[in-house]
């Protein structure tokens, strides 16, 4: 599985930005995704995840009401919508894909792993 990544860039406090990944396996639709960040000088963070159908969601407790995950299956494709960006959500965001279709927070159950986006908030 390939997954590339997209939506990054500079916004400013309060911005919405739609990140996309888009999957290179027809069988994207049996994986549930994830999406997580990292920060300069941080440890890599949970963000959203979802199931194979779409049907379940989780987000983290940091984003919780701001950021809302999605997924199109026939286009093999997940989403990950930010609204009322914050500067403390300055990050390289990444997705990920798991060997299951259930959703999980925690990066080891992520099997593949897009190169990432840069998500840059200025206040």
């Amino acid at each position: 599985v390939q997954l590339q990544a997209s939506g990054g860039g500079l916004v400013q406090a309060g911005d919405s930005l739609r990140l996309s990944c888009a999957a290179s396996r027809r069988t994207f639709s049996n994986n549930a995704m994830g999406w997580f960040r990292q920060a300069p000088g941080k440890e890599r963070e949970f963000v959203a995840s979802i199931d194979w159908s779409g049907g379940s969601q989780s987000v983290g407790d940091s984003v919780k009401g701001r950021f809302t995950i999605s997924r199109d299956n026939a286009k093999s494709t997940v989403y990950l919508l930010m609204n009322s960006l914050k500067p403390e959500d300055t990050a390289v965001y990444y997705c990920a894909a798991s060997r299951g279709s259930v959703r999980s927070a925690y990066d080891r159950n992520y099997a593949y792993w897009g190169q990432g986006t840069e998500v840059t908030v200025s206040s």
